[in-house]
């Protein structure tokens, strides 16, 4: 390699894009560019290091050797300059560029996106880029800046801001409760109908709820589950069982009598959180971000 003819920062990008979308189209289309200027750039980047960095078949996309260790510091040189735009350009008041954010389908749909469009109005100058998954994300591989996640299995790598306290409490409808008889007691719950909501990086069926600081795990089953908070939701409302949901999802429905709260002694944390790479703390559009969405949270239990 010339040491006068460094990578430019726009191939360490696209180098990126085509590792996150597993594919050069994929890249292109994220880009808004060509297959064909994808795969020109990556040549380039290839040329300027001298090191070939993808082993690439009509199916499969791997990384050699070298090719991981330019990720590594292509991760780290993108977000130190990103990190200089926001101290030079002083973005606290008015920030601008891209911001990638991430969240799960369910709270991702009915409650960050709503607050992602209400950020985007008070700040017209940043690009934000949502993404949904019902799966683990590694936020700095994946290159995002925020993730919004619910509950309290927070990582130790990351900052972890909580933007809003919340817990999930038991309900049901009258009418399943009429059917039923109400549970007095944990135990009872054995002999109810319960909608299991199935979380990623949980035990399936299995509850832990808090007493007076006390948890307990409760094993519980019923003839329904899902892996969507909103089918669950959706079957609760119809009378089919007892499930445990977040407060803001529930309130609604209880003020208007349609679920009634029980065993309300015993709750669930599950707050949620605004997690972020160390790296990015000092970052400016950031901090303006996470501070908009823990103010726009609060209004969820209003």
């Amino acid at each position: 390699m010339n040491r006068e003819q460094y990578p430019l920062a726009e191939d360490l990008r696209v180098f990126l894009t085509v590792l996150r979308k597993r594919s050069f189209t994929g890249a292109a289309e994220e880009l808004d560019q060509s297959p064909a200027y994808v795969s020109k750039r990556i040549k380039i980047l290839e040329k300027t290091l001298g090191a070939k960095l993808l082993y690439r078949t009509t199916r499969t996309l791997a990384l050699t050797d070298a090719g991981e260790k330019v990720q590594q510091w292509s991760i780290q040189v993108l977000g130190d300059l990103n990190d200089m735009v926001d101290e030079v350009s002083q973005t606290f008041d008015s920030p601008r560029g891209l911001m990638r954010i991430c969240s799960t389908f369910g709270f991702g749909r009915n409650h960050v996106a709503p607050a992602i469009s209400k950020l985007s109005e008070h700040y017209p100058r940043l690009e934000i880029r949502l993404e949904l998954f019902d799966r683990a994300v590694d936020i700095i591989q994946e290159e995002f800046d925020l993730e919004i996640r619910v509950g309290e299995d927070l990582p130790d790598q990351h900052i972890c801001t909580k933007l809003l306290e919340n817990s999930r409490v038991l309900c049901a409808t009258p009418e399943y409760l009429k059917r039923k008889g109400t549970p007095k007691t944990l135990e009872d719950l054995h002999n109810h109908d319960c909608l299991v909501r199935i979380e990623r990086g949980s035990p399936a069926g299995v509850w832990h709820l808090s007493q007076d600081g006390k948890t307990h795990a409760l094993r519980v089953s019923g003839p329904l589950s899902s892996n969507s908070g909103e089918t669950v939701l959706q079957w609760a409302i119809d009378g089919r069982g007892i499930m445990l949901r977040s407060m803001w999802d529930v309130k609604g429905y209880m003020e208007k009598g349609k679920l009634v709260q029980v065993l309300h002694d015993y709750s669930q944390r599950a707050s949620v959180w605004g997690v972020y790479p160390i790296r990015r703390s000092h970052s400016a559009k950031l901090r303006v971000c996470v501070e908009f969405l823990e103010e726009h949270f609060k209004t969820l239990l209003m």
